[in-house]
């Protein structure tokens, strides 16, 4: 099976690729507003759909884990750079924040001839290709801030993986309400 599977690798990374892009669109992912409004606290769904998928890995992994079908060990954690990631997630949510894309969408909105999302998209690969150009000038940013006490959460605040996933669904669900209460808040001010 697992032969299988390799073999088919492109193939089934192509066609879950077109699933993804499909489910984003259905959700209105591929409007650059949708994203905007994320940013203008009117409409959660992105932030919701996101965390969701994130507290649904981490839960699905420690249960795997747990089963013994999936071993710690095996999953590749990259090395975490705490200064580099702090610049990156900044400079990336300000381009999410102006383009109202995020990589991903904007593939999604080029794919159904958004305009804004050719734009969008244009300045990913121009940006990408200046990153590139200019990595031997930039490596050092991009490996500040390096984490050397373990890899993951647990290991890093010393303290149980199941307590740190806990924390992670009640955070979920707060978010859930919070999102839903500022959602609420902007349609009665009419603002969606």
């Amino acid at each position: 099976m697992n032969g299988l599977f390799a073999a088919g690798g492109p193939l089934v990374a192509v066609l879950l690729g077109f699933g993804f892009g499909f489910v984003l669109e259905r959700a209105g992912f591929g409007s650059g507003c949708k994203l905007t409004a994320q940013f203008r606290l009117t409409d959660w769904s992105v932030f919701k759909v996101m965390f969701s998928a994130i507290v649904f890995t981490a839960v699905g992994l420690y249960a795997l884990g747990q089963a013994g079908v999936v071993h710690a060990e095996s999953v590749y954690v990259p090395i975490p750079y705490l200064w580099a990631i702090a610049v990156g997630g900044a400079l990336i949510g300000a381009g999410f924040a102006v383009g109202g894309y995020c990589p991903g969408t904007s593939a999604v909105g080029l794919m159904t001839g958004r305009i804004d999302a050719l734009v969008f998209f244009a300045g990913l690969l121009i940006g990408t290709y200046l990153f590139a150009g200019f990595f031997p000038q930039l490596d050092a940013l991009t490996t500040a801030g390096e984490l050397t006490r373990g890899d993951r959460l647990p290991e890093l605040l010393g303290v149980p993986e199941w307590l740190v996933l806990v924390v992670l669904v009640a955070a979920a669900i707060g978010v859930f309400f919070l999102g839903g209460w500022f959602e609420r808040r902007a349609r009665a001010a009419g603002q969606v």
